[in-house]
């Protein structure tokens, strides 16, 4: 029997791996999608869907970090992939400098860059890095293709880019790229699959709200501005990860705490955020859950809250306005209560939400005399990623590989 030609979708985050199998043609279909979760807790967790629902796995797995992660992957890869022939990897790289944004295969010269790039964000490109080296060795003659979350915002104003350091840094390559641009991208094709180009096109708001959490502005297509700067930790305070701070913060920490910059670096990615401000917990469902007993849940929450919706204001100004506000991600796409707390009080900026149909995550939430759109549409990064595979390769060379 002849085996289908498939491609592999690979979004490797800080503590999850998830994946996706397409076939490898023009409509992409989905045979499958999965992911491991939770790595680096005592409770990791496997599980794939698979189109047919007749191969479905959920297990636990227990302890594992993420050299383990990768090889419980690489094992069901390597039984899955007896009867569907892999024949191109995608992979999600978050980070590539000024000189990668464009979809592009990865070569020796590249990874050697993005090991350079750690630094930026030691979080996500370690663990991507670790993903590509053990694809290419389990998949040694079929090409790998980075996808960069970057790309998205690439051709973002002057403007958008700049930071107010002497501008020399600029010209090093220290600006502001963005980050969750593949949820972007997905955003923004459903939008217009959804609604035409004439909505795509207009003054559209997307905030990918997760444990990692954006805001960005697109006008005519295009992305303007977004909160996230030259790191994922800049912009709205995440899960874990604090999000703006004064950067005179730093300099005091070390003078009066003597911390090093690693140490400095961990507790703004690891300790902060909602899991900083709670003392409790990273996840705003718990949280939630606890703040009419804990004062500190309680701040955690509206703290969150109160900086998303100052930043869609301060980016509808930038912009004269928004006629679509798109909410994603985890906690955007599941979490009722959040939505309405931070579109309570926007009515003067046309925002105006339909109770019922938010509580019911409906893929509208706005009352018919909203003057804005509001949107409830979950992303799908792999596609994005698959697609640009897809696009990046001619199928006549596929199979030729650097590595």
């Amino acid at each position: 029997m002849r085996s289908t030609s498939c491609l592999l979708s690979l979004n490797g985050g800080s503590s999850s791996i998830k994946f996706a199998i397409f076939e490898f043609n023009p409509k992409l279909n989905p045979i499958l999608t999965g992911r491991i979760d939770d790595i680096g807790s005592s409770k990791v967790f496997f599980q794939t869907f698979d189109e047919d629902k007749t191969k479905n796995i959920s297990k636990m797995i227990g302890e594992a970090d993420y050299n383990s992660a990768v090889n419980i992957l690489m094992d069901w890869l390597k039984e899955y992939s007896k009867d569907k022939k892999i024949i191109a990897v995608g992979h999600r790289i978050v980070f590539g400098g000024d000189r990668y944004s464009d979809p592009q295969q990865i070569t020796h010269e590249m990874l050697k860059e993005l090991r350079d790039f750690t630094p930026i964000d030691p979080g996500h490109l370690p663990e991507q890095i670790l993903l590509v080296e053990a694809m290419s060795d389990m998949f040694p003659h079929q090409p790998q293709i980075a996808c960069f979350d970057t790309y998205f915002h690439k051709d973002m104003p002057t403007l958008s880019k700049l930071l107010p350091i002497p501008r020399r840094y600029f010209d090093k390559g220290i600006r502001r790229y963005g980050f969750h641009g593949l949820s972007c991208e997905y955003l923004m094709n459903a939008l217009t699959a959804l609604d035409g180009n004439y909505v795509a096109h207009g003054r559209v708001i997307l905030a990918h709200l997760g444990s990692g959490a954006s805001i960005t502005e697109v006008h005519n297509g295009k992305s303007v501005d977004t909160s996230m700067s030259l790191t994922p930790c800049s912009g709205l305070p995440m899960a874990t990860r604090s999000g703006d701070v004064d950067p005179g913060l730093l300099f005091y920490l070390a003078q009066t705490e003597g911390m090093n910059p690693t140490r400095i670096n961990n507790m703004m990615n690891n300790e902060s955020g909602l899991k900083g401000i709670s003392e409790i917990s990273s996840n705003i469902k718990n949280l939630l859950n606890l703040e009419n007993v804990d004062k500190y849940a309680a701040d955690a929450t509206n703290f969150f809250c109160y900086h998303v919706k100052k930043t869609i204001c301060s980016m509808a100004a930038t912009i004269g306005g928004v006629n679509t506000l798109v909410f994603s991600g985890g906690i955007g796409e599941n979490i009722p209560e959040i939505r309405t707390r931070i579109c309570e009080n926007l009515g003067f900026i046309g925002i105006h939400l339909d109770a019922e149909k938010n509580k019911s995550n409906d893929h509208i939430i706005s009352s018919p005399h909203s003057d804005v759109l509001v949107r409830v549409i979950h992303t799908n990064e792999e596609l994005v990623i698959a697609q640009h595979v897809y696009d990046t390769l001619d199928e006549k060379k596929v199979g030729n590989c650097e590595f």
